[in-house]
C-alpha cells in the first residue's frame, strides 16, 4: 500500500512541477504582437481628427474667432455662410457709415487652404470695382494671420494651416460645399 500512496504523490508533484513551468514559461517568454521598442518609433508631429460640420456651428465659430482677432479694429464686420460665405461690414466715410456687402464662392484645395472667389458686392448703393474694394478691405481691417486678400484676382485665400488657434492646433479644408451643407475639416493636434 505505501507504493500505491508513494507513486501517486510522485505523479501529483509532476503535475503540479509541470503546471508550474507552463504558467513560467507563459510568464517569462514576450507575447506575439508589437513590442515596445517598435512602439518607440519616429512618430508624426500631428495626429489628425477628421470633423463634419455645418454652416450654422460654422457660423458661430468663424465669428467668434473674428471677434478675438479684430478686437482693436475700427472697423466691424462679420462673416455668415448661407450658400454662399456672405461678408457684412461697415466702413467709416466722412461722419456716415456705409453698409457693405461682400460674397464669395468657397472651394476647398487638396492642400487644405480655403479659396473664397468674390461673387459680387454692394457698397451703399456705390458701385465700386471688386479690386479697389478688396485693397481697401485688406489695408483698413484687421485681417487674421494665414488671409491673403488678393485684389487683382479678385479673391481670399485663406491658408487654414496659418490660422493661430489654440494649443497649436492646425486645420485642413477637405470639403467646403456649402448648398449642400457638406463641410469637413481635418484637425491636426501637436503630439510634439
Amino acid at each position: 500500500m505505501k507504493n500505491k500512496w508513494k507513486i501517486g504523490f510522485l505523479a501529483l508533484l509532476g503535475i503540479n512541477l509541470l503546471f508550474a513551468i507552463i504558467i513560467l514559461s507563459l510568464v517569462m517568454f514576450p507575447a506575439k504582437g508589437p513590442q515596445t521598442s517598435k512602439l518607440k518609433g519616429p512618430m508624426g508631429e500631428h495626429v489628425s481628427f477628421h470633423v463634419k460640420s455645418n454652416k450654422n456651428d460654422l457660423n458661430k465659430l468663424v465669428n467668434h474667432y473674428l471677434e478675438e482677432e479684430a478686437v482693436d479694429s475700427s472697423i466691424d464686420y462679420r462673416v455668415l455662410l448661407g450658400d454662399e460665405v456672405e461678408l457684412y461690414g461697415t466702413l467709416p466715410f466722412f461722419s456716415e457709415e456705409l453698409n457693405m456687402e461682400l460674397t464669395f464662392k468657397p472651394s476647398a484645395l487638396e492642400n487644405g487652404d480655403l479659396v473664397l472667389k468674390q461673387n459680387s458686392m454692394t457698397i451703399g448703393s456705390l458701385h465700386l470695382p471688386i479690386s479697389y474694394v478688396l485693397n481697401f478691405i485688406s489695408e483698413n481691417y484687421k485681417i487674421p494671420k494665414g488671409v491673403d486678400i488678393r485684389p487683382k484676382d479678385q479673391l481670399i485665400y485663406v491658408h487654414m494651416q496659418q490660422l493661430k488657434l489654440k494649443s497649436d492646433i492646425k486645420l485642413k479644408a477637405d470639403k467646403f460645399d456649402l448648398k449642400k451643407d457638406d463641410i469637413a475639416f481635418t484637425i491636426l493636434v501637436p503630439v510634439k
